[in-house]
């Protein structure tokens, strides 16, 4: 399994922009085949910087999805609101801790 967050920070002026693409996108994104799990973040201090988290079945799931149709207009779209390059993280569960 692959975790994958995705932190963007977006112009100021952009954020709801961003929430009706993501809203437009996210039920195809989360029934994308290997996707497991979705999740949109905010920061709590800062309400124009975003998060995704997602697991993804395999590293191969993942990198089918980013070549993807569906990837290449939403990134685009989206690419076009960032304030700031975003910072992408992909990591594999060591242990949960109950």
């Amino acid at each position: 399994m692959i975790i994958r967050i995705v932190r963007m920070t977006f112009q100021e002026d952009k954020v709801d922009d961003f929430l009706e693409i993501f809203n437009n996108s996210k039920n195809k994104i989360r029934h994308f085949e290997g996707c497991h799990h979705l999740e949109l973040l905010k920061d709590a201090n800062l309400p124009n910087i975003f998060m995704t988290y997602s697991y993804w079945e395999s590293e191969n799931h993942l990198n089918q999805y980013r070549d993807s149709e569906l990837f290449q207009k939403t990134w685009a779209a989206t690419k076009a609101l960032f304030k700031e390059k975003p910072i992408t993280f992909s990591s594999e569960r060591v242990e949960i801790i109950e």
